[in-house]
């Protein structure tokens, strides 16, 4: 059987376009754990890919609170086949909680609205240094819904010689992403939109007195199926998060 040398040419471009990775990645959401009117939130998140979050937040009202993200990622050094940057920022207004008999849980719900920017490139090496194949940029905007359940463990960790709380909790976030421009090596192409499934899980120890250090970790999925605008990339991040105002505890 002979195969037309199209065929062949074909088959290479169609299994790059497969294996290409998203032109989106997850941030860091807030999780302000708010208990009382008042309270002020602030973290910083950041792995070794180069992924940077921020978030503040802020309870306005005895049960509403609002918080803000931004996000900013650049994955890829000199001599990488693909680079990757993204930027984003967004906001949300939502309601809080404590729960349970002993109000060590706290509940959270958010609904907001987020932009950004992505640009991805993929690179070969040749002799004059590593050069651009395809290049593709896109801006997109965000709507999500955000629930989050943590809690506070009853007894504290002995570490270090102190007594220190422990929190815990999950944050699990549904987003409706949709591109507003998506170019191929400057060229227009078709728009994409998702829908991801963003389940995160943190702990968090007690430094000092609501300074905190905080692991988190998740992943997306999506239940649209995309050429460009796919799941798949996890958060792994280490950063810390600081809770002042309010009453006390």
């Amino acid at each position: 059987m002979r195969i037309k040398k199209s065929h062949l040419v074909a088959l290479p471009i169609a299994l790059s376009l497969g294996a290409c990775s998203s032109i989106y990645m997850p941030n860091v959401p807030a999780t302000p754990m708010f208990r009382e009117q008042g309270e002020v939130y602030l973290a910083a998140h950041s792995n070794i890919k180069g992924n940077i979050s921020g978030n503040a937040g802020v309870a306005v009202g005895k049960h509403v609170a609002v918080i803000a993200n931004g996000s900013y990622i650049d994955n890829g050094g000199d001599n990488s086949n693909e680079l990757f940057r993204q930027q984003s920022v967004e906001g949300a207004i939502g309601y809080f909680t404590k729960i349970g008999k002993e109000k060590r849980q706290v509940f959270e719900v958010y609904g907001g609205y987020g932009v950004g920017t992505s640009t991805e490139v993929d690179r070969r090496a040749t002799t004059t240094g590593m050069e651009p194949v395809e290049t593709r940029d896109m801006d997109f905007d965000k709507i999500f819904v955000q629930i989050n359940y943590s809690s506070t463990r009853k007894q504290k960790l002995n570490l270090f010689g102190k007594r220190r709380e422990l929190n815990y909790g999950t944050a699990i976030r549904a987003s409706r992403v949709a591109m507003k421009n998506f170019t191929i090596n400057n060229l227009a192409s078709p728009t994409e939109e998702a829908f991801f499934i963003e389940p995160l899980f943190f702990t968090r120890m007690e430094l000092h007195k609501g300074l905190q250090l905080q692991y988190t970790n998740g992943f997306n999925f999506n239940v649209v199926d995309n050429d460009y605008l796919k799941a798949g990339n996890a958060v792994f991040t280490l950063g810390v998060t600081y809770n002042f105002g309010g009453r006390k505890r």
